[in-house]
């Protein structure tokens, strides 16, 4: 049986939010800062996804490291068997008829690409989690500075309106 509760979020991530925690943790392994190199034998499509998000994800700092080649690689992977899924599904639709014996239609049936495209949306979806490409997963990270609250963010918003109206 896999660790009870949710995955542990990154110190990488954690000290961008500002967050205790980030101070708090030690022992954690450290790896080489520099970003992975594409694998040569990821297919074209997958190579495509790699461009595009690991030079993204590198911008982070301290969030990517080597050792997470072979993540990225499964991610881009699974990105590009979803795509060729979703691909077939918007050329074909999600259902076929099925006919008997005299060619009549007698129902419809899905394609498989409808349960694979799935399994994989739900797979990247947990792996987008992890490297913090998901709305939710960034939503408590800092782009530089101090962590704003809500409440400091209201507040400085009625200052700046105060500001104006004098």
């Amino acid at each position: 049986m896999g660790k009870r509760g949710p995955a542990k979020t990154p110190t990488a991530i954690l000290e961008r939010r500002g967050s205790w925690r980030a101070k708090e943790r030690t022992g954690e392994p450290e790896f080489e800062d520099d970003v992975p190199q594409c694998p040569l034998w990821l297919r074209a499509e997958a190579k495509e996804a790699w461009e595009e998000i690991v030079p993204r994800l590198a911008a982070v700092p301290g969030l990517l490291k080597s050792v997470d080649r072979n993540a990225l690689s499964r991610y881009c992977q699974t990105w590009a068997k979803w795509r060729a899924c979703e691909d077939f599904l918007a050329k074909h639709g999600d259902v076929y008829p099925i006919k008997d014996a005299f060619g009549e239609t007698t129902g419809m049936k899905q394609y498989p690409q409808v349960l694979t495209s799935i399994k994989l949306d739900q797979s990247l979806k947990d792996t987008e989690k992890q490297f913090g490409m998901t709305a939710s997963a960034r939503a408590g990270l800092s782009v530089g500075g101090e962590v704003q609250t809500p409440a400091d963010a209201a507040g400085a918003a009625i200052r700046e309106a105060l500001a104006r109206a004098n």
